[in-house]
């Protein structure tokens, strides 16, 4: 490989992408603009699920009870009212996905040492919300009825009760903030797409603009021409991977425990791998509007739903978690989700390494040898 001719190539990339705004747009602001909106507005945080309420009793045991929901940060209580029409408008609506209604007798059943009833209205078109919010929900009533009979006992002046004494200890993430797991595996998303993307119009840019032609007739070789427009966009990738992690240390607050250059060089084989698959997108599709139809098909759509970035591996059927080993973003959000909360080191990481490894051996010589010099 010459290199002379190597930086020919990548001088001329590079002369190319500063000459277009649109590949410096893509490659520099929207990931930044990705990483904001993901960063905000996705979010597997289930708080202030809001409610409305009936009371029907009005009285001080009614009024203490609601105050364990009021005084929740898992719970936003809208609105109170008399009647279940207004309830009912409001979960159809939309504005509340609790309706809760204590009964006019929940004092005297208390009083009486008998069992309360109360009516907990749930919507249940997002199962997964519905099922957390109704968990909430019983650790508050669990915590209310355990308050009432240790009240009860020490009236009575019984010896106080020997309850369970649970003390979870929660690792990597105590605060159980969804934004350093969101974060991590966003930058993972982030270099697959732009990655892909970008490349992916490389050479049909080339074909498109009938300068293919020169190219070949220049004794540029196929792996120095693959080489010398992969640079440029290797650095993009790289200034797009340090504003990632700038952010989610200084906008997001996302602990970063273990080693920056582990980071980096681990990111750099996952880069050059998305890279090489744009390239070879690029050389099979010889047109612009499907090379970037084929990056998003094949970089996005798996990247994003079967990498265990937004939905657990082990939820899925088995047949897909089989497919999800092909997918190299699940080897490389593990990679960043344990460099980032975890700490870990390379002897940790050894066999998700190895995948990206083959994952860019095989990118990269798909790339080199499909590329001809020739005009079909």
């Amino acid at each position: 490989m010459n290199l002379r001719r190597v930086k020919a190539v990548a001088n001329k990339e590079f002369i190319q992408i500063w000459r277009d705004p649109r590949s410096l747009a893509l490659g520099i602001v929207i990931p930044v603009i990705l990483i904001v909106l993901f960063g905000y507005a996705l979010s597997l945080d289930i708080d202030h699920v809001p409610m409305v309420v009936w009371n029907q009793d009005n009285s001080k045991s009614s009024i203490d009870f609601l105050l364990n929901f009021k005084n929740s940060k898992y719970f936003d209580i809208k609105a109170y009212y008399d009647n279940y029409r207004d309830i009912e408008r409001d979960i159809n609506y939309g504005t509340a996905m609790i309706g809760m209604v204590i009964p006019k007798d929940f004092s005297r059943y208390l009083h009486s040492n008998q069992k309360a009833p109360v009516q907990v209205i749930l919507d249940g078109s997002d199962s997964n919300t519905a099922q957390i919010a109704l968990g909430y929900i019983n650790s508050v009533v669990y915590a209310f009825n355990v308050n009432i009979v240790t009240n009860a006992l020490r009236a009575a002046g019984a010896p106080p009760v020997k309850l369970l004494d649970f003390r979870p200890r929660i690792w990597f993430n105590q605060d159980f903030e969804s934004k350093n797991f969101i974060v991590p595996g966003l930058i993972a998303i982030i270099m697959m797409i732009i990655a892909a993307l970008l490349t992916s119009l490389t050479v049909a840019r080339e074909w498109e603009r009938g300068t293919m032609e020169q190219l070949i007739a220049t004794p540029v070789r196929p792996a120095e021409l693959i080489v010398g427009k992969f640079i440029p966009y290797f650095v993009i990738g790289v200034l797009d991977l340090t504003v990632a992690v700038l952010m989610g240390k200084f906008v997001f607050d996302v602990p970063l425990r273990g080693s920056v250059v582990l980071l980096f060089v681990l990111s750099s084989i996952f880069l050059t791998g998305a890279l090489a698959l744009g390239i070879y997108i690029s050389t099979i599709s010889k047109n612009q509007l499907m090379a970037s139809q084929m990056a998003l098909l094949i970089s996005f759509l798996p990247t994003f739903l079967l990498s265990g970035f937004t939905y657990e591996i082990f939820n899925m059927p088995k047949l897909v978690q089989a497919f999800t080993y092909f997918i190299p973003a699940r080897y490389f959000i593990t990679i960043l989700r344990g460099i980032y909360l975890k700490g870990v080191g390379i002897s940790d990481l050894w066999f998700e390494t190895l995948c990206l490894m083959l994952f860019t051996y095989l990118a990269v010589g798909a790339a080199i040898k499909k590329f001809k010099k020739k005009i079909i």
